[in-house]
C-alpha cells in the first residue's frame, strides 16, 4: 500500500525524530505548538467577538436613526390634526 502509515512507521518515525532532536527538544516541540494552538484559538474567539461587538454597534446606530424618524412622523401627524 502506498502512503499508507501504519503502527510500525509510525514507530519508526518517532523513534528517529528522538535521535535527531532529543527528548528535551521534542518537549519544547511540543509545548510551543500547544501554545500556538491555544493562541490560534483565542484569536479566533477574539475575532468573533470583535464582529459580534460590531454588529451591536451597528444595530444601535440604526435604532438611533430610526428614533428621529418617528418623532418627525408623529410631529408631522400632529400638526396635520
Amino acid at each position: 500500500m502506498l502512503g499508507g502509515l501504519g503502527a510500525p512507521e509510525l514507530i519508526v518515525i518517532a523513534l528517529i525524530a528522538l535521535l535527531l532532536f532529543g527528548a528535551g527538544r521534542i518537549a519544547d516541540i511540543g509545548k510551543g505548538l500547544g501554545q500556538g494552538i491555544k493562541n490560534f484559538k483565542q484569536g479566533l474567539k477574539e475575532a468573533g467577538d470583535a464582529e459580534e461587538d460590531k454588529d451591536e454597534v451597528l444595530d444601535a446606530k440604526a435604532k438611533k436613526a430610526e428614533k428621529p424618524k418617528a418623532e418627525k412622523a408623529k410631529s408631522e401627524a400632529a400638526e396635520e390634526a
